[in-house]
């Protein structure tokens, strides 16, 4: 089973060409769920940011933080800003969360714990603004990884494309 280390390594497509078309399509289908992993990870991390940044915000215009209940009251507010992201981007092939990137999720949790999000409202301006840049930080490294994914899951669906137009593969592969 493939994991993001592989797919980002210089070496993982070497010989596509002689791989058979069920190795083709599997590699993509890994890459697939590696892909939906991240984007999931990366709306985790979206999310939180834009619940630091709020908080921020309020403390730097002198209001309340205000409690838990608070926070969770305004959390329509703060995530619905966001609900979709810049620019076109790609339809979800898989409809769970993915395969998670463990070294990804434990930045995430070393950064901004999901357990600290409900002391937020305790927070000094300078620890909202550690929590943000490294919240940003997993962003670019998340959005990077899914870019060079997304490099190998093009490169892979190019191959399958190459193959069904040469006749290297029909339908009549997929139906025996």
């Amino acid at each position: 089973m493939a994991q993001l280390s592989d797919l980002t390594d210089p070496g993982y497509l070497d010989g596509l060409e002689e791989w058979s078309i069920e190795d083709v399509r599997a590699h993509r289908d890994e890459a697939t769920e590696i892909e939906t992993g991240l984007s999931y990870l990366r709306r985790i991390v979206q999310g939180r940011l834009d619940i630091v940044v709020a908080a921020q915000t309020k403390l730097r215009r002198g209001e309340v933080l205000g409690d838990v209940s608070d926070l969770v009251e305004e959390l329509p507010a703060i995530l619905g800003d966001h609900v979709h992201a810049p620019g076109l981007g790609r339809l979800p092939a898989l409809m769970g969360p993915g395969r998670l990137d463990h070294g990804l999720e434990q930045r995430l949790e070393e950064v901004l714990p999901a357990g600290r999000l409900s002391s937020l409202t305790e927070s000094t301006d300078e620890e909202l603004t550690a929590c943000a840049d490294g919240l940003h930080d997993l962003e670019r490294t998340i959005s990077a990884q899914r870019r060079a994914v997304f490099d190998v899951l093009d490169r892979l669906q190019e191959e399958i494309v190459r193959r069904y137009r040469t006749g290297e593969a029909s339908v009549d592969n997929l139906l025996s």
